[in-house]
């Protein structure tokens, strides 16, 4: 028995074991259904797509898209100690400041910009040292790329050309402009997660990990959560919590956890024959994503990262000093735009590679060379859902995004594609651009934009929302995490978003979790008081 299990060790549960297991008093379960993080390829920064359907990827994948050309989008997920920090391209991102307000405005107090600053600070070792908006003591690295390639400083002095503003730190004091972001990176190599919050404690007494244990079901008796069921190699095995369990295991497997173990929408259980233990019309629902659409072009460039794997003088430098084209996220630089006027915070954000990147980084380029630029929408109107495949977690839930179901999505992502076009003509990157490859030729007609888009679009792998923060009657959780309905049991990772931060989730998921923790440290230190007193 312990008193906290936590189910997933994605970058929320690193987090939450080491802050809980700090006190000496706390005995924690960290369970994750993937392996050690001790493939080589986690490692190197520029082969992380390399990771996507392997064994350490869950590699799931939507329905049918109805407004997407009827495609099934692929959505790697990390199954793996670190989650979807071990296999993600290390941006750290925290999002804007309008979107924690407008969670705050929402009924959700304690979670303004301003009271979740301090605490990613916390979490925060920049390597640029302390200020107002950084933190150099945390265990998280932060850091700038060691070698970022001269197609992705063109790509920032384009956006110049055009009139942006140049941002050297889309964490500071503001965050629109055009320049090259910060990475979770130390010394050229990832620095996940479960590096920066578990190696280093992995070996205190009152903390067990469990790795290739995948969680099966809550245990639930009288509206309390007592436990967990999960499978070994041989058979389930149940172990029991004194305070809580806490459910951090991503925007998909959450819900869908939640509702194999009997809570969740009344119609979705009775339809898998699951006992209604307590109905939330909410678990699964309200799921949103980023979208991205790739503008690739050939290039003249010298250098580039296409085949830079294929060089065995790449890796001897990377192994040697952590330097040269694989200590590269692949996605160098971007920017945060808004595409019209009215609008309190950025509605697109860009992702820019000095390489030839397309779905999923599944498709080589044969011959030559090529860089591309990913529009991404921030703020979707287009919400999905999660349901149920089965009444199992062994089965892949039921995921549909609903991608580009909202006409408003749609045309966003068009003014997108314009400024990619514009800036791929720009002076700055017009000297190392040679040709067209997607789209195939410049396009200056809407309905070829949206055939663009539907044929080409993925996602940015930023699922959030599916079990929110709120008191109405949609909401799963409230703010303090803690699941309406059902005592001692939370869900603390991407899927309490109301609306999904306008930036990359890690850095978001980890803030999370450090909240979570501060609550839940005040909660046991009012029990305690009581019983003294």
């Amino acid at each position: 028995m312990f008193d906290y299990i936590i189910v997933g060790a994605g970058s929320a549960g690193c987090v939450l074991a080491n802050r809980l297991s700090e006190n000496p008093d706390n005995s924690v379960l960290l369970i994750e259904a993937g392996k050690k993080d001790s493939k080589a390829e986690i490692h190197i920064p520029a082969a992380f797509s390399k990771l996507f359907k392997s064994e350490l990827d869950w590699g799931l994948e939507t329905i049918e898209q109805e407004h997407a050309g009827q495609r099934k989008f692929y959505l790697p997920r990390g199954k793996v100690l670190g989650g979807s920090s071990s296999i993600n391209a290390m941006i750290y991102i925290r999002g804007n400041r309008a979107d924690y307000d407008s969670w705050e405005s929402m009924g959700n107090k304690g979670w303004a910009y301003q009271d979740l600053l301090p605490l990613f600070k916390k979490s925060e070792k920049f390597e640029g040292g302390e200020n107002h908006y950084h933190g150099e003591h945390g265990p998280l690295r932060v850091a700038s790329l060691r070698e970022p390639l001269p197609l992705s400083k063109a790509f920032v002095e384009a956006g110049v050309e055009l009139g942006f503003d140049a941002n050297d730190d889309f964490n500071g004091e503001k965050q629109e402009g055009f320049g090259h972001y910060h990475v979770n990176q130390h010394q050229g190599k990832r620095f996940s997660g479960a590096k920066a919050f578990l190696k280093p404690i992995k070996s205190r007494k009152n903390l067990t990990i469990l790795t290739e244990s995948p969680v099966q079901q809550i245990l639930i008796e009288n509206k309390r959560a007592i436990g967990i069921v999960y499978k070994t190699k041989t058979h389930l095995q149940e172990v029991k919590a004194r305070k809580e369990v806490i459910v951090a295991a991503g925007a998909y497997h959450s819900p869908q956890l939640l509702m194999v173990s009997g809570i969740g929408p009344k119609d979705e259980l009775d339809r898998h024959g699951i006992e209604n233990k307590h109905v939330l019309p909410g678990v699964g629902q309200n799921l949103q994503d980023h979208l991205i659409v790739p503008y690739i072009l050939k290039t003249n460039a010298k250098y580039t990262l296409d085949r830079a794997d294929k060089d065995p003088t790449n890796l001897i430098k990377f192994l040697i000093w952590g330097e040269g084209p694989l200590s590269s996220n692949v996605a160098e630089a971007g920017a945060f735009v808004h595409t019209k006027e009215g609008l309190e915070a950025p509605d697109l954000q860009y992702h820019f590679g000095p390489a030839f990147f397309i779905d999923n980084g599944f498709q080589e380029l044969k011959t030559g060379r090529a860089f591309s630029i990913g529009p991404t929408l921030l703020q979707p109107k287009s919400i999905g859902e999660i349901k149920l495949s089965s009444s199992s977690m062994s089965d892949a839930p039921l995921i549909d995004h609903a991608y580009l179901s909202h006409q408003d999505d749609m045309d966003t992502l068009i003014r997108g594609l314009e400024l990619a076009q514009k800036l791929a003509m720009s002076k700055s990157l017009g000297q190392y651009r040679t040709g067209h490859l997607y789209p195939e030729q410049p396009i200056n007609k809407q309905e070829l934009w949206e055939t663009h888009i539907r044929k080409h679009s993925q996602t940015l792998y930023h699922p959030a929302g599916t079990c929110k923060m709120g008191s109405d009657p949609m909401s799963v959780v409230d703010t303090e995490l803690r699941v309406h309905g059902i005592e001692g049991l939370r869900v603390v990772d991407a899927s309490i978003m109301p609306n999904v931060i306008r930036g990359n989730t890690h850095a978001p998921a980890v803030v999370i979790a450090e909240k979570a923790a501060v609550m839940i440290a005040e909660e046991k230190k009012k029990v305690m008081d009581a019983v003294k007193s």
